[in-house]
């Protein structure tokens, strides 16, 4: 059972969360075993980037939502500049993780790519859950 002060949004969030560096470990332990280790590290690279990158932007848009919600009537209202910096710093966070991995570790782009979907593979996890037994 959720616990009445919590959300049902949030708890989903935090399972997106949990799932996406599970998904990716296990991802990567399956290529790195069957192809190379090399697939196996960007696999696992890919997933913590993408997994940096929810939490970046969920705190991002949390601080937003307060904002507007404290400043709702006002006339002077202000987006927080910590925030918009978040949400774009996130694509230098993942262009620098690419251009780290592949062009200095010679890792194949399409391991990093892979591990950047176990958020979306988290997400589809989460949402199917919460199909299954929408009561949590």
């Amino acid at each position: 059972m959720a616990a009445p002060d919590v959300p049902p949004y949030k708890l989903t969030e935090r399972r997106i969360a949990l799932l996406t560096p599970a998904i990716g470990v296990i991802a990567s332990a399956c290529a790195a075993y069957f192809a190379s280790v090399r697939m196996g590290a960007g696999i696992l690279v890919g997933a913590m980037v993408a997994w940096i990158s929810f939490h970046w932007l969920e705190s991002a848009l949390d601080g937003l939502v307060r904002v507007s919600t404290a400043q709702a009537g006002s006339e002077e209202a202000g987006v927080p500049i910590g925030a918009i910096l978040k949400i774009f710093a996130r694509y230098a966070l993942m262009a620098g993780a690419v251009y780290v991995t592949f062009f200095i570790f010679k890792v194949p782009v399409v391991s990093l790519l892979l591990g950047l979907c176990a958020l979306g593979a988290a997400t589809v996890v989460a949402v199917l859950y919460e199909l299954w037994r929408p009561e949590n």
